[in-house]
């Protein structure tokens, strides 16, 4: 069994029966008491954060993860369809393990997906998309001296807020971690 020696950011192990994936952890030796590593964890199924101190050289059960990228086809009510490209197996992976992000997926981009025995456990869309945007107001000539933002809606429905530089039908790269504009992409 592994130790806390053998613990890293973004390691999945089971605490408490509940499956935790560690966000930060930090190694802690206070003057004259016995050494302790600091842990700070997500719970994969309800999302909440979790702090515990572990005593240095404990036991913790780390849990094997496979991620696999599979490519999103369709929303199919409370699941996402989605295709393993090597296989071609279709799995219906739930929406809610995207959280917002799915706002902004398309039909054909390639997802991460985390399984613990063949059970999907967590779920990230890719880091950066580009999108057309479909509405916003028109920018004004000469806005580009200020950092202000206006909304506009992209094509998948989501709503970012853009420099006012940024016109309907241009395509533009998001961040889906924050929902912020990077750029404009050249065609």
């Amino acid at each position: 069994m592994a130790t806390t020696q053998d613990l890293r950011n973004g390691a999945f192990i089971r605490f408490n029966g509940e499956l935790c994936q560690v966000t930060e952890f930090i190694h802690r030796t206070p003057g004259n008491l016995r050494a302790f590593v600091q842990v700070k964890m997500k719970n994969m199924r309800s999302g909440k954060m979790l702090d515990h101190r572990f005593r240095a050289g404990e036991a913790i059960d780390f849990v094997r993860i496979e991620f696999r990228e599979l490519q999103y086809l369709y929303d199919d009510g409370t699941f996402l369809v989605c295709m393993d490209n090597e296989t071609f197996e279709q799995l219906h992976i739930q929406k809610d393990l995207f959280g917002e992000a799915t706002s902004f997926l398309k039909e054909g981009m390639t997802v991460k997906i985390a399984f613990e025995n063949d059970q999907a456990i967590a779920a990230e869309p890719p880091t950066f998309v580009e999108l057309e945007v479909t509405y916003t107001e028109p920018g004004l000539r000469g806005d580009t001296a200020t950092n202000t933002l206006k909304p506009a809606k992209v094509e998948t429905g989501a709503t970012v807020h853009v420099p006012l530089f940024v016109n309907t039908g241009e395509v533009i790269k998001i961040d889906t971690r924050d929902w912020s504009y990077v750029g404009k992409v050249k065609q």
